[in-house]
């Protein structure tokens, strides 16, 4: 807090902000009109939590004026926006625009310095600049607030060169106002008409009135209404544009990309309600950082409640827009909306139409749809393992890597190419798609013409086992199918044949001890010497995944399988015969195993020490 005197408070950005700000200013030079777009939704947002917090605290309760004005002074090269908004206090200033609570901003910085000049708007809007987006078009910003329900007011002042101050002020209503001083080169967004084409353009549909101040003829200045205002999502269907779609869209989303699919009903019966509901058609930058929950806007009786109702599950978190109802009052509290049925119906609702409309493009399989997979394909598998009530619907549509060739697969197409006698649809769990390609594990089954699907993703670590089947055919992992491939015929000639492994394996077993749990031959390999396979818990993507979300679990021991027709293999067999140590070797082979599958060897030294002895001993014979 500021200190008793009221003095100046002079404090420096977060290392993030720093790095945002440099950014902003010299990467997005060519697209400074969002700057507008961005103050203006902050202003909105900050009007519709005020008036929901009005709700159940009368004393928050907004002017019947309500609005976000714009005052522009071309001649002294100043804009202030104002509105009567939430507010924030002191610590929200320090807080909002001192600091940034999240992480992608290096990345972010990767991603512009790769971006085509044209690709650019597109990465400012699913990063998000918000406020920030200020400095480009200003070379000195003052933030006035007073938090509602407080009397006291606050300045916070930047030149965005790496810190900023604050300082009392005075304010005689709760809101906010934002004085920008401008550059020299960006006095174009002073003009009136500049102006009023930047809120056409990208805040036309809020719901708020925004007021552009304007000179008349006779001298004298006015505040001119700038936006329409009005609820698109209202209008029937054959009244808009898909122009006009497009715009909501960006701006609800806060996006530049055009929508997927748009869906636009009004149900009827028991409950009724409006959606305007977007899928997009582009991934945001920082979307799988983003929290987990659904930010469909509701409203009630056009006036928006919040975007915390959960209304579409989880998985369909992606999708963005709109539903307004009637039937649920003015007042509705977050708990009440969590407990009444009105809701619960309107999302059965919602989830079952937007369902349906990705059923409904999946069956056309075309290549937008495939871009929608590679978009929220690993999103909308996080309902195979935790949606009970849509797992099987989600299962029918949803698209796989596999073995058979690069294109995407269903699981029925899969199942229309399994061998004779397979009962299983087997798959490959991993963190890089192109590693899996490549992996030991595959050998056999690639040898034998048995498909394997490739899973990429962090959460197909998990939902094959909830999902356990799939139209009766049951899912099973090729780490932990041993005994599966004997029963298919290779359709690869096998130049060697296999040497008797009765010595080599109690001697493996005994060198590793507990290091794992068994040691024993297979088939499943042609090229490689050793694979690692897992019975009875957790395979290593799964480990992989659970370590780095810091979740501890015990390293459960791999079982190793040898190729018997390897020729280090068979060195090792005639080692044993004839009465010689493999220690150095077993611990090699359970080392070259982890390599094989990413992982890092446990002890390298050890590794290194016992590879450099035997690398000498074969230099020396």
């Amino acid at each position: 807090m500021s200190d008793a005197s009221g003095h100046v408070e002079k404090r420096e950005f977060s290392a993030e902000v720093g790095r945002l700000l440099d950014l902003v200013v010299h990467s997005l030079y060519s697209d400074r009109e969002i700057f507008l777009r961005e103050l203006v939704a902050n202003a909105a947002d900050a009007t519709d939590k005020r008036r929901f917090e009005a709700l159940t605290n009368a004393a928050l309760a907004l002017p019947d004026n309500a609005a976000i004005r714009i005052d522009p002074d071309k001649d002294a090269k100043r804009l202030v926006i104002t509105d009567d908004g939430i507010g924030m206090s002191h610590d929200e200033l320090v807080e909002n625009l001192g600091t940034i609570a999240r992480s992608g901003t290096r990345q972010f910085g990767e991603k512009l310095n790769d971006a085509k000049p044209e690709d650019r708007p597109s990465l400012i809007g699913q990063f998000g600049v918000g406020f920030y987006a200020a400095f480009m078009v200003a070379d000195h910003v003052n933030v006035t607030s007073r938090k509602a329900g407080s009397d006291e007011a606050w300045t916070w002042s930047s030149s965005g060169k790496g810190d900023f101050t604050l300082s009392p002020a005075t304010r005689s209503t709760p809101g906010t106002e934002i004085e920008l001083s401008f550059k020299d080169d960006a006095v174009e967004f002073l003009d009136p008409w500049r102006l009023r084409s930047i809120i056409r353009k990208w805040a036309d549909h809020i719901s708020w009135p925004i007021t552009l101040k304007e000179k008349n003829e006779d001298g004298t200045s006015e505040d001119k209404p700038a936006n329409e205002g009005t609820a698109i999502w209202r209008k029937s269907k054959s009244d808009i544009t898909a122009e006009q779609y497009t715009e909501f869209y960006r701006h609800v989303a806060r996006a530049f990309d055009e929508p997927y699919v748009t869906l636009h009903w009004n149900a009827e019966g028991t409950t009724e309600f409006t959606s305007l509901l977007f899928i997009p058609g582009a991934r945001p930058f920082d979307f799988m950082e983003q929290s987990r929950e659904s930010r469909v806007h509701l409203h009630v009786r056009r006036m928006f409640i919040t975007d915390e109702a959960e209304l579409l599950p989880n998985w369909m978190r992606f999708v963005q827009g709109v539903v307004d109802t009637e039937d649920l009052p003015l007042n509705v509290s977050r708990e009440m909306l969590q407990a009444t049925p009105t809701l619960q119906r309107i999302r059965k609702a919602v989830t079952k139409r937007v369902l349906s409309e990705i059923q409904k493009r999946a069956k056309d399989a075309t290549p937008e749809f495939n871009t929608f997979w590679d978009n929220f394909g690993p999103v909308v598998k996080e309902g195979l393992w935790e949606d009970a009530e849509y797992r099987q619907e989600i299962a029918k549509f949803a698209r796989f890597r596999s073995t058979h060739d690069d294109d995407l697969t269903t699981l029925d197409a899969y199942i229309e190419r399994m061998k004779d006698g397979q009962d299983a649809i087997y798959y490959l769990t991993g963190d890089n798609l192109d590693a899996l390609r490549n992996s030991a594990q595959l050998e056999g089954f690639r040898a034998r013409g048995v498909e394997v699907l490739l899973l990429a993703d962090p959460v197909d670590a998990f939902w094959p086992e909830r999902l356990h089947s799939y139209n009766d055919k049951a899912l099973r992992s090729v780490v932990q199918s041993h005994g599966d491939l004997e029963k298919f015929v290779t359709t690869e000639e096998e130049s060697e044949s296999p040497v008797d492994l009765e010595k080599l394996l109690p001697a493996l077993r005994d060198a590793l001890g507990e290091a794992v749990k068994d040691v024993r031959g297979t088939v499943r390999l042609t090229g490689s010497a050793v694979v690692m396979t897992f019975e009875g818990g957790p395979d290593l993507a799964m480990q992989r995944l659970m370590r780095r979300s810091g979740q501890g679990m015990p390293e459960t021991p791999p079982v190793l399988e040898i190729n018997p027709r390897h020729a280090l293999i068979r060195s090792l067999a005639a080692r044993v015969e004839h009465s010689e140590d493999v220690s150095d070797y077993a611990h090699i082979l359970l080392d070259l195993a982890r390599v094989q599958e990413g992982e890092a060897v446990p002890d390298p030294t050890g590794f290194a020490r016992r590879l450099a002895g035997l690398l000498a001993q074969g230099s020396a014979a």
